[in-house]
């Protein structure tokens, strides 16, 4: 692919059995233009879940570095940009309808969660007698 050329995702079938059983890449992107993007590491451990637009979709393939859409700053952003815990990205993977994506990286750097943590899923939802709390995983 030429610098010029930009890649572009074809609109999805409206067939199902084309969605779940051809070959044709065509990500169902939501009525806000997102894909949620499950990323793991090279350990199969979950490290984040984060959004792409088209935009951020095109520059993860053709780099081969994981970018992201940012709901809140409505904006692009490149993983690692500011950290340099930067993800690239082994393999890229759809469900059966193509509305989510499984990235599976390999993390150059230490932590993948803003926090400084290896995984942003570092508390763990806990039932108890004075309700609903949050416990610290600790690995």
């Amino acid at each position: 692919m030429s610098a010029d050329s930009k890649l572009s995702f074809a609109k999805p079938s409206t067939s199902k059995a084309e969605l779940e059983e051809g070959t044709a890449f065509t990500p169902r992107f939501d009525e806000h233009g997102l894909i949620g993007a499950i990323v793991t590491g090279a350990d199969g451990v979950v490290l984040m879940f984060a959004f792409m637009n088209a935009e951020a979709l095109r520059l993860t393939i053709e780099t081969g570095e994981a970018h992201f859409y940012s709901r809140s700053r409505k904006s692009l952003w490149k993983k690692g940009e500011t950290s340099g815990n930067v993800l690239r990205v082994r393999e890229l993977l759809t469900d059966c309808d193509q509305d989510i994506l499984l990235v599976k990286v390999a993390l150059q750097g230490e932590a993948a969660c803003h926090t400084g943590r290896h995984s942003c899923f570092y508390r763990r939802v806990e039932a108890g007698a004075d309700g609903v709390a949050l416990e610290f995983v600790t690995k």
